[in-house]
């Protein structure tokens, strides 16, 4: 009987000096795995260069909204417009238009005033912008690369020179400005005189991107970017079906 409880003493001793030992050794583990932890979050927080699909994503969710509501604005002005042509009326505004946009016919404002695919305004945009993470961008809502050639404007001097000229770029108060912009651009510039024409013609983003060479200097390069991007990014997804 004695040697049973010397037995039991010794067998309880040893279970909890064990239990004690795992104890202390998950503790210690827990405070290593928080350690690690801590210098796993330290090096996320200081890491420089964003991995592309985080870009991407958070392209989408700012400039899909924005471009989709700047579009349909634009829209419901051209449908606006076409009414007031094809009834004859509100003559004034329709000259106020033509003189603004630099149109002689009621066909040339149209062609002005219709606005391109959501698509197109995106794969550009991205392009320029290196999905919104550009210089200009964060520093002036630039999305479009879009010169400043005024010197009474908002704008931003650019790193490099042309020749012995500096560069400036112009600065908006917000992306909104800065799409309705270029919009504008696109509807004004001579240099998109046949883009105008042939998206009266369709609104297949692949067929007119190919008119957008005169947008970069990379010209048949740019265009083939273009439809890379779109396709690449479902970006025609976006696009508004015409009924």
């Amino acid at each position: 009987m004695q040697i049973l409880k010397l037995f039991l003493i010794f067998f309880l001793a040893v279970f909890f000096n064990s239990c004690s030992n795992d104890s202390k050794n998950n503790k210690s583990v827990k405070q290593l795995d928080s350690k690690l932890l801590e210098t796993k979050n330290v090096k996320l927080e200081n890491q420089k260069v964003i991995p592309v699909y985080i870009k991407k994503e958070n392209f989408k969710n700012i400039l899909v909204p924005i471009v989709t509501e700047v579009y349909t604005q634009l829209d419901l002005q051209y449908n606006q417009v076409k009414e007031d042509i094809e009834q004859d009326r509100n003559h004034k505004y329709i000259e106020s238009l033509k003189k603004y946009y630099k149109a002689k016919t009621n066909e040339e404002l149209l062609m002005a005033l219709k606005p391109h695919p959501i698509s197109i305004t995106l794969a550009q945009s991205a392009i320029e912008s290196a999905w919104l993470t550009s210089r200009f961008t964060k520093v002036a809502n630039n999305i479009f690369g879009v010169w400043s050639f005024r010197k009474n404007e908002p704008r931003v001097e650019a790193n490099g020179t042309r020749g012995n000229k500096k560069v400036y770029l112009k600065k908006y108060k917000n992306y909104k400005s800065a799409i309705l912009d270029y919009y504008k651009n696109i509807a004004k510039g001579w240099a998109y005189k046949e883009f105008r024409k042939q998206k009266m013609l369709t609104d297949d983003p692949y067929i007119l991107v190919e008119h957008l060479q005169s947008y970069s200097e990379k010209r048949a390069a740019y265009t083939d970017l273009l439809k890379r991007m779109i396709a690449t990014n479902q970006f025609d997804q976006y696009d508004i079906k015409k009924q």
